[in-house]
């Protein structure tokens, strides 16, 4: 071994033939990663890879790096499965496409090292991204049913939609709408699909503000505000064509009316109502859509206590209009039943933030079992505080909310706080309270006899609510102890479950109180055709 050792560290390294093997088993390693594989080595070592997806539902992906260049793209080439269809999909399609296995062709012949390098980028090459191919869009082009929807003319449309609600299918589920709350959710349903495919609404642009186009957005009488705010600014329903109209919109205030043309202290709402005549005769002359119908495609929307009152003056207005009204009084004879819709009282406190406050506790923190606090006037209010103000603890019956008792618990946390909120009528029928009610959670008890509960045409308002006779006001509090535990949990939860359907969105969403009252006036024209057909 020492001879070993001392033969080695007398010999003298030759540097250069090492230099020399090394050169050659560098150029020996290029030429063999050329031949052998499919990317250089610059692309599996120097580069980090990312992962690009081409088809999820089969799992497979390639590692490639984010870019390369055109020259480096040719040497593979991908070709995309074709996509899965499902069924239910919301492209309507009813075949499930089977996806073909990836296909990847030979790569090119390669070329010697030094033709590659001849071969220069020019500068305006950039670089290309493979990235994964675009989803397949939501509605492609409209189908046969879609254009001969669109081919036929109003009433034709009408005709068709009143025929296809009579003949609606079963809806057993849907995630979208909760059953219980619907006198039939099939009916609705396909009413309510068929109002979104077909229904365009022309708006009168006559009118001079503050009464017209000039939408009152806070306040008890703030529906017929937001409902001419959202129709106004709709793209899905209006129309500029009034020869496409299946319904046209008379867009005044009853609100504003009031402002403008009402002497306080006067009691004569005739100026109203003539002003109202004179706009109607004003349309009526200047456009043909009166006369053709005598005003039974054309709808007004007033949430004003004196709604009912502005239309005396004009007999085809008041006869054959579709009003929605908040004032839905069937003891007057204004408001008719089947072609009316009754609308919903909001109570709109901040415009900006319309969902403020919108919620309530869970029945576990809802001590008190009926709550109801508010100014004295009409007939009701005055017989519900000769009965209970101050007679039960368990019965929270107030005037207007003394100040001792607000600054332990608001208006709004007694509502929250409280299984019943009762909801007696004022001067008129409607109340606010019904959707306050609603919006923190409060199963309402109504007390208003001759009242036409809000959007009764598709609600079933015995599943949330309890509607009690104003002659049995005494009894109220053993009316409400008769109802068992397990009815007034399911009453609490369909209350939860209705509410989307009375919230002002600023944005309308699907099947919120926009579209819910702009349904109640199409299904309620329906209704028309089907008494007019027979």
């Amino acid at each position: 071994m020492r001879e070993i050792l001392r033969h080695c560290a007398g010999y003298r390294i030759g540097w250069r033939k090492v230099f020399l093997v090394g050169a050659i088993m560098t150029v020996a390693g290029v030429f063999l990663q050329m031949f052998t594989f499919a990317f250089p080595l610059s692309m599996w070592f120097f580069s980090l890879p990312e992962t690009l997806s081409l088809n999820e539902p089969l799992n497979i992906t390639l590692e490639l790096r984010e870019s390369v260049t055109a020259s480096k793209a040719e040497q593979v080439q991908l070709v995309y499965a074709s996509p899965n269809v499902l069924l239910n999909s919301p492209d309507m399609l009813n075949l499930s496409m089977p996806a073909e296995p990836e296909k990847v062709l030979a790569p090119p012949p390669r070329t010697s090292l030094h033709k590659r390098r001849r071969k220069t980028i020019k500068g305006d090459d950039k670089p290309i991204v493979l990235s994964p191919p675009p989803p397949i869009p939501r509605r492609a082009i409209p189908n046969r049913l879609q254009k001969f929807i669109w081919s036929l003319k109003p009433n034709e449309a009408l005709e068709y939609a009143r025929k296809e609600i009579e003949q609606a299918p079963v809806v057993a589920d849907d995630p979208e709408l909760y059953a219980p709350l619907f006198l039939n959710v099939s009916v609705f349903k396909r009413s309510y699909e068929l109002m979104e495919t077909i229904l365009k609404v022309y708006i009168y642009p006559d009118g001079r503000r503050p009464i017209f186009h000039q939408p009152h957005l806070r306040g008890i009488y703030a529906s017929e505000g937001w409902f001419m705010k959202l129709m106004e600014e709709n793209r899905q329903f209006r129309t500029r064509d009034p020869e496409k109209a299946h319904l046209f919109y008379l867009p005044y205030s009853a609100r504003q009316l009031e402002h403008a043309l009402y002497v306080p202290e006067s009691h004569n709402l005739k100026p109203l109502s003539t002003f109202l005549r004179n706009y109607v005769n004003k349309i009526a002359v200047k456009y043909p859509f009166w006369n053709r119908t005598h005003g039974s495609d054309h709808f007004l929307v007033a949430c004003h206590d004196w709604g009912p009152y502005t239309v005396n003056e004009h007999k085809e207005l008041s006869k054959n209009t579709i009003k929605a009204l908040c004032n839905a009084d069937l003891s007057e004879g204004v408001f008719v039943l089947g072609k009316d819709v009754s609308l919903p009282e909001t109570t709109i406190r901040t415009p900006r933030r319309p969902l403020r406050n919108v919620g309530g506790f869970r029945v576990s923190k809802r001590p008190i079992l009926a709550f109801f606090a508010g100014n004295m006037h009409g007939r009701v209010r005055p017989t519900l505080l000769k009965h209970w103000r101050d007679k039960d603890e368990d019965m929270r019956i107030y005037g207007p909310l003394p100040l001792r008792v607000s600054r332990k618990l608001s208006y709004i946390q007694h509502m929250k706080s409280s299984k019943y909120c009762i909801c007696p009528m004022g001067f008129e029928v409607n109340s606010p309270r019904i959707i306050e009610a609603i919006y923190y959670e409060c199963v309402p008890v109504i007390i208003a006899d001759n009242f036409v509960l809000p959007l009764s045409e598709v609600l079933d308002w015995s599943a949330f609510s309890v509607v009690v006779s104003e002659k049995d006001i005494p009894r109220l509090k053993e009316i409400l102890l008769a109802i068992p535990l397990r009815r007034y949990m399911t009453m609490q939860i369909n209350v939860k479950m209705v509410q989307k359907h009375f919230l002002w969105n600023p944005r309308p969403t699907k099947h919120d109180l926009f579209h819910m009252i702009l349904h109640s006036i199409w299904f309620n024209r329906l209704n028309q055709i089907q008494i007019q057909k027979s």
